[in-house]
């Protein structure tokens, strides 16, 4: 009986110190993340550019989208909370208003920055540039919304001081070698990136892939003045 009582007590102790460390993981993981983002915008406010109807500049006061955490794997919350340390500034951010996501977008796919953020896919167009930008995120961390993403969603690409909006136009799921999805591309676009299916036991099998597009015309041009007044 004493034993049976002891072992309910052990169990009870361990389990409320992991609901402890579960609690404090998330607690570092949305104050990294709101951190980047901020930083990301207080360095842009130094940088000022043009400004249009087609491009809407943010505020560097402007605070981040919460994140449902709810969605995540215990892994990937613990791989963060490993990765807060490599503190860097992000490229940009991403936003999606339709599944509030906001997330700040690194340079390349390294696992650090995979675990603090999304990255950007190296080889594809540069944040600032004209073609298709490629992002990838895990999809048992940020990506993992996703799943709820539809064809006419808006894709927001906060870049030096300024934001692009794309509108979703494909949704697909690919192989692994499939990298066509990333060549370049005429239209200004976005290709977000993560595995799939988003539940899966292991390394999933698949890609998900969704492609934005710049819209309409007048947005383009904008996005090709910004990025010549860059290079000048």
């Amino acid at each position: 009986m004493r034993v049976a009582r002891a072992v309910e007590l052990g169990a009870w102790i361990l389990g409320i110190a992991l609901l402890g460390f579960h609690a404090a993981a998330r607690l570092s993981f949305e104050s990294a993340r709101v951190a980047g983002i901020e930083a990301f915008r207080e360095a842009s406010v130094s940088q000022p550019v043009s400004q249009s109807a087609s491009a809407v500049p943010e505020p560097a006061a402007s605070r981040a989208i919460p994140v449902d955490q709810s969605l995540w794997s215990e892994p990937r919350v613990a791989a963060f909370t490993a990765s807060v340390a490599n503190v860097g500034p992000p490229e940009g951010v991403l936003t999606i208003p339709s599944l509030q996501l906001e997330v700040p977008v690194y340079s390349g796919t390294s696992e650090i920055n995979l675990n603090r953020g999304a990255g950007h896919i190296e080889g594809t167009a540069s944040l600032s540039d004209v073609g298709n930008i490629g992002i990838a995120a895990h999809r048992d961390g940020f990506f993992r919304k996703l799943k709820d993403i539809a064809v006419g969603d808006e894709v927001g690409l906060e870049v030096r001081g300024r934001t692009l909006r794309y509108r979703v136009v494909d949704i697909s799921v690919v192989m692994p070698s499939d990298v066509h999805v990333i060549a370049p591309t005429e239209i200004p676009s976005v290709t977000l990136v993560t595995c799939y299916p988003f539940y899966f036991v292991g390394a999933a099998p698949q890609r998900y892939i969704v492609r934005a597009e710049l819209s309409p015309a007048p947005a383009i041009q904008d996005a090709i003045a910004m990025v010549l007044q860059r290079d000048n």
